[in-house]
């Protein structure tokens, strides 16, 4: 497959990359609960507790609470339906991955001096598999008004008011500058030229594949969809991949009574998303060709890593209670894109043949690399413990999405004034407790996160219940964990140029298995 690379900023747009939209920086801004079984059942509420794994990823000083080396991995298997509502058409699509969700150490080093009030340091590494993107989802349904021929329309159109805009095509080394237009007549084979950006690609697309033209009396490019509306459409999207994170921690103990902690975090994106988007309709054909059916591949492969890092604090007011206290910083990421494309139309004229257009080229875009800077978050904390019969634990996190950036912002003003406006602070509590009978333990938790949205419904709120046990056979524990979370939304499948988004209730069912060993 050939590809193409993308190194100049010039012609159309300003972006080292595709056109990035506003749920691309939400998809690698959040994060589910992930880490052991035992944090798992409780919902992740550990930020006062510690002496868990998967507490360090809420609050380094967790790991100080630690008295014994130990060391872990978890595995999960995760389950996810995606139901969705288009037009009033349901549909429903289910996904099952199992995945090493954890792993990690921690190992204590206690100063015996019993005049050193500093009487431990601990130091530990931990994996884990933040954002499992496995996902299916199939949405259909006859939409009353809107074509994707307006998705084309609008890339071609883009800039100057509603005029079109010239672009460069990079041919045999000499820059000359063409209108869309002139796509029919130099590139007859559907063969990709080498178009200065993702803008004039769209245009490129849509115009080969016979889905807009040039309209001479407007000056503007209009589609061939015919008028009448009721366009059936579906639209296929499968997704894989994950973000994870590998932490490297070290905290200390100051009388048994104050702990402080710090990580440093290595971020690893690896996600491919694919989708096939169809449309077709029956209004009445005319004396001029227009779109009977057409589909619309899409496939992208995002990959790079980050880096943050993390500070926290847990302090025992009294034998029983504790508060802790932590913040996450800013995660940059180094991040690349590849896209490919495919148009297949089917067009026919009154009392004349059905004619195709394949605009396959077989490309693979390579784009420049760019930063994403996801937002940081602080988390405040408050764990109540009953002796070693149990515990209850509360954790509130604060995280702005407005603030998360495409860099250099020069080249991304237009997405960030997007994120800007379009993306707000929320909240996450997580409640979690814990019970236990001699080597038995009985845990249960419920999380809920704020939408990200301005508007609440391009992603909906979280609301998630999970409960899990526990063994402790001495140096050996095995920990179980059941999670659900809920979330709807509602985003379009184009976010230029298309109205009309699938109503989607999405389902997560977790099964988390933890082994712990003591050293």
């Amino acid at each position: 497959m050939k590809k193409i690379f993308f190194l100049l900023i010039t012609g159309l747009t300003v972006s080292v990359s595709h056109s990035q939209e506003v749920s691309d920086a939400i998809r690698y801004a959040q994060d589910n609960i992930t880490g052991t079984a035992r944090f798992r059942a409780m919902s992740g509420a550990f930020g006062a507790v510690g002496g868990d794994l998967s507490s360090i990823t809420v609050n380094p000083a967790g790991s100080a609470i630690f008295s014994n080396n130990q060391v872990g991995v978890t595995f999960s298997n995760q389950s996810t339906k995606n139901n969705s509502d288009y037009f009033n058409t349901k549909t429903s699509e289910n996904d099952n991955s199992f995945i090493l969700n954890q792993a990690g150490g921690v190992f204590v080093f206690h100063d015996h001096n019993p005049n050193n009030n500093w009487r431990k340091i601990t130091i530990g590494a931990t994996y884990e598999n933040t954002r499992n993107f496995d996902n299916s989802t199939f949405s259909a349904g006859t939409n009353p008004t809107h074509s994707v021929g307006d998705y084309f329309s609008e890339f071609a159109n883009y800039g100057n008011g509603g005029t079109p805009v010239p672009f460069q095509v990079i041919n045999t080394g000499n820059n000359i500058t063409y209108t869309y237009g002139d796509l029919g007549s130099r590139y007859p084979n559907g063969q990709y030229p080498n178009l200065s950006g993702y803008t004039a690609q769209q245009a490129y697309l849509g115009y080969m594949g016979k889905v807009i033209g040039y309209d001479n009396n407007t000056n503007s490019y209009t589609t061939k969809i015919p008028a009448g509306g009721n366009y059936y459409q579906d639209n296929i999207l499968n997704e894989s991949g994950y973000n994870s994170k590998v932490s490297f921690n070290i905290a200390t103990s100051y009388k048994d009574r104050i702990y402080f902690g710090a990580n440093l975090n290595v971020h690893v994106l690896d996600y491919r998303r694919s989708s096939s988007f169809y449309e077709s309709n029956i209004n009445p054909l005319t004396g001029t060709e227009t779109i009977s059916n057409l589909t619309f591949n899409n496939d992208l492969y995002t990959y790079g890593n980050g880096f943050s890092f993390q500070l926290g604090a847990i302090a025992k007011v009294t034998e029983a209670f504790r508060l802790g206290l932590a913040y996450e910083s800013n995660t940059w990421y180094d991040l690349y894109d590849e896209t490919s494309q495919a148009l297949f139309t089917t067009r026919q004229a009154l009392n004349g043949p059905e004619l195709n257009a394949d605009v396959a080229p077989n490309v693979v875009n390579v784009y420049e690399s760019y930063t994403l800077q996801t937002p940081g978050k602080t988390t405040f904390s408050a764990a109540y413990v009953f002796g070693k019969s149990g515990l209850i634990s509360v954790d509130y996190s604060i995280k702005d999405y407005g603030n998360t950036k495409y860099k250099p912002t020069n080249g991304f003003n237009g997405i960030n004034d997007q994120i800007s406006n379009q993306l707000t602070s929320n909240g996450e509590l997580r409640v979690g407790a814990e019970y236990k009978i001699k080597q038995l333990s009985l845990r249960g938790g419920y999380r809920f996160e704020g939408s990200p949205y301005k508007d609440k419904t391009t992603i909906g709120d979280l609301n998630s219940y999970s409960g899990g046990l526990g063994y402790n056979f001495g140096a050996t524990k095995i920990d179980l964990a059941y999670s659900y979370f809920e979330r709807k939304s509602n985003q379009p499948f184009f976010e230029t140029g298309f109205s009309g988004a699938p109503n989607i209730t999405s389902k997560l069912n977790n099964v988390s298995l933890t082994l712990l060993f003591e050293l």
